[in-house]
This record gives C-alpha cells, structure tokens and sequence, in this order.
C-alpha cells in the first residue's frame, strides 16, 4: 500500500484534529444547552402544576364540583394536558387520548404517598415531563407537559453545531494546506537547488538566512554542494590533463603512422598489414582521446545563445557526405533556438556518427517543439535497439548487446553518452525508440527557455 505524502498527511493531520476539536466544543455545547433549556422549561413548569394545584385544592373537597368543569378552568395552554386522580379515577378537560398512560407508576406511587413528583417521559415520540401534585388523601392532578418547541430548538442546534463542526474542519484542512504548503517551501528550494546542480551547475547554493529554522540543513547542503563541485573539478582536471598528455604521443604516432602507411607499398604483405592496423587504432586511439576530453568539459554548464538548428543539422549532413534534404523541421517549428551551439552540434553528430556505424547510415533528422522542450530525432535502417539495450545504450563505454566487448568497428561506446549528458546540461533527456517500419529512432529533447 502506498504511503501517502508529506502534504496529504499534514492536511489531513489539521482536518482531523480541527474536527476533534469543534465536535468536542460542539457536543460540549449541545450539552450545556439543552441542560439549561430542560432545567428553565422544568422549573416553569413546576411552578404552573404548584399554581393550578392550589386552584383546584379547594374544588375537590365538594363532590358537587363536576371535575371537568375544573380542569377547564385552568390555563393549561397548548402543551400542557391537565388530568385529576380522584377516588381511583382519571378525569381530564376532554376524552382521554391515551395521555394517562404517559404517566408512570413510579411517579403515582410516589404522589400517593403524599410527595410531589416529576420525570421526564417521551409521548407519541415528544419528549415531556410529567408533574404530579397530591390535593388531597384521595385527589392529585398531573400535569404533561410537551417539550415540541424545545425539542424542535434542539434539533435545529444539532443540526447548526454539526455545520459549523464540519466546516471547521474543512478550514482546519485549508489552514494544513498552507501550514504544508509554507512548511515544504524550503524543500522545494532545495529540490530546485539538486535539480540545478544534476543540470551541471555547480555554483547553486541555497541562503541559510532565507529559512533560519532551517540552517542547519542549508549549511550542510552548500557544504555537500562544495566537496561534490571540488570532487568533480578534481576529476574532470585529472581526465582532460590525462587526455592531453595522451594527446600528444598519439599525434607523434599518428604522424609517423601515416609516413608508414604512405611508403606502404614498399613494404612485405606482412608488415604492410601491420602497418594498416597500427594506422587504424591510432586513429581509433585520437578519437577516444578527443571523447573523453569532452566528457572532461561535458558537466560545465551550458551558454544558451541563439542558433539555427537547422543550418547546424544540415552542416553536420554536409560533413559526413549526406544530403542536406535528411533535415526537416516539424510544423511551425523556429530554426532558431536558445542552446548550447557546440553541445547541440555534437549532439545531431554523434547521433548521425552512430546510425552510420550501428544502423545503416541516417534516414531522416528532424528537428521540433513539444510544449515545453525541444526535441531532436535521428532515424535509422538498422536492426534497431532491444528493449533490453534501451535501458543502457547510453552510458559510458556500452555498446548495445556487445557492451564492454571489443567490435570490429572503431567505436568507444562514448558518443552515446556524450548525447546523453549534453541533453541532461540542457535539462532534457535522451531515449532510444522504434522507428515505425524498422529500425531505430534517437529522440534528444531539450528544455525550452524563452529567448
């Protein structure tokens, strides 16, 4: 199961407790409020029993009085249902609608004793409170009182503390939004800050001042950030100091080489292929030497200028004996974009150097934008790349399924890389695809800058 992220948790950490808080304040409140209404309505109601009661005192004492007459005497209202209890009989103001029944035996128990009583019940589903009064040793009156108007105020404060519970806890869930939100800005800084840095731009650092609670992950950052770009300087200088003292033995080499391979024919079959092979490797020698140069320089960071990338692919045809026609624009596509010129040329000539060596020779070279990068693709008429070289083509020294093994063709398995790490200086990527109908498609893609 997939854990939920950092922001996911906080929102949802702020709407949690901003919920367990206002339905705990809400609940609190309900609470305390309908205790208050209960106990006011219950004491007004006593009051009203205790004054009917001393009315209907007198009456009772003569059974010349009709008991209707003197329960309709009384101003009951239109909740109040009045019944006297006389001689082991019930009488009320009218016919009896089931309201003796509401009345419990614990509470007529307790008024035949002598004792005035009350308890809450529920009638017809309508909570009430029933109030009983001796008269005399053989007459009480009882009084239901129905809490309708109560019970409807308690329903609606239910219903409003339940709104305000909930959209507390959507405003709990905002405020984690930006309280995640304002938390995860250093993180993105710094994530920006790594992305720069994997783009080959060494010189960002993050301000310790900008975030303070945070300085000791921006110090340890910058301080990373140091050792890495002296590490990689270190590198790169022992590599291109190692490359050009190369260089210079293999230029003495080359050149007494070529003096052989010139007098050839004057030569044994025997030593004249010796001489072809040293000629060959010299060569192959140079041009791994001159690779790894540029990988010495390849993590520097990129020099936008504007450059017609067109003009440049067609060049690159031109020089390698192609037909300039290979080159062709996408739609509406620019010809002039803002890139590394040197970065971009290496790119569409290693790109057309390895379908002349691996595929066949290039079968078209176009050029386009997609939303926010642009793109280059060379295509091939080879055999095209497995699924299982796509992942590896372009690291350092591999050359498809032979990767680490010796061909019989001059190449280092480096162009490849070169490709791959001038597209990563541009923020881009490359890939290796299936042309349709055959072959391979080598799609470079390069992040657009505005000019």
């Amino acid at each position: 199961m997939r854990r939920a992220g950092l922001r996911t948790r906080v929102i949802g950490g702020f709407a949690a407790g901003a919920l367990l808080l206002s339905a705990s304040m809400a609940f609190a409140t309900y609470q305390a409020t309908r205790r208050s209404l209960l106990e006011g309505r219950e004491r007004a109601s006593v009051r009203a029993v205790s004054f009917d009661a001393r009315i209907l005192r007198e009456g009772v004492l003569t059974d010349q009085v009709d008991a209707a007459d003197l329960l309709r005497s009384l101003d009951t209202g239109g909740n109040r249902r009045a019944m006297l209890y006389r001689d082991g009989g019930w009488f009320g103001r009218a016919a009896d609608d089931g309201i003796t029944e509401a009345v419990p035996m614990s509470l007529q128990h307790l008024v035949q004793q002598g004792q005035a009583g009350k308890q809450l019940v529920r009638v017809n589903g309508v909570p009430a409170l029933v109030v009983g009064v001796p008269l005399t040793d053989t007459a009480a009156l009882y009084e239901v009182d129905l809490f309708r108007e109560l019970d409807q105020t308690l329903r609606t404060l239910s219903w409003v503390l339940t709104v305000v519970a909930a959209l507390t806890a959507v405003a709990g869930a905002g405020l984690g939004w930006y309280a995640a939100r304002y938390v995860a800005r250093p993180l993105r800084q710094v994530a920006g800050a790594a992305q720069e840095i994997a783009a080959g731009d060494l010189s960002t650092r993050l301000d310790p001042a900008v975030e303070p609670d945070l300085a000791q992950l921006t110090t340890s950052f910058n301080d990373m950030v140091d050792r890495l770009a002296k590490r990689l300087e270190q590198d790169r200088r022992f590599a291109a100091d190692v490359s050009h003292e190369l260089r210079s033995p293999l230029q003495t080499l080359a050149a007494s080489a070529s003096v052989l391979a010139r007098r050839r024919e004057h030569l044994d079959q025997r030593s004249g292929l010796a001489v072809g092979l040293i000629v060959e490797e010299v060569d192959r020698f140079l041009s791994l030497v001159d690779d790894l140069l540029e990988l010495a320089k390849s993590d520097r960071p990129v020099r936008r200028a504007e450059v017609d990338v067109v003009a440049v692919a067609r060049r690159a045809c031109q020089v390698r004996n192609l037909p300039p026609e290979l080159v062709s624009a996408v739609g509406d596509t620019p010809h002039v974009w803002l890139v590394d010129g040197r970065r971009v040329e290496q790119i569409i000539g290693n790109l057309l150097d390895n379908a002349a060596r691996y595929g066949g020779g290039a079968t078209a070279v176009r050029v386009g934008v997609s939303e926010d990068r642009w793109f280059i693709e060379v295509d091939d008429e080879g055999p095209g790349v497995s699924s299982e070289d796509k992942a590896m083509i372009f690291d350092r020294f591999v050359r498809g399924r032979a990767a680490g093994a010796r061909t019989d063709d001059d190449g280092a398995g480096l162009g490849l890389a070169l490709v791959a790490q001038h597209a990563a200086a541009h923020g881009g990527q490359a890939v290796a695809l299936d042309r349709p109908g055959g072959g391979a498609r080598f799609r470079v893609e390069l992040r657009r800058e505005p000019s």
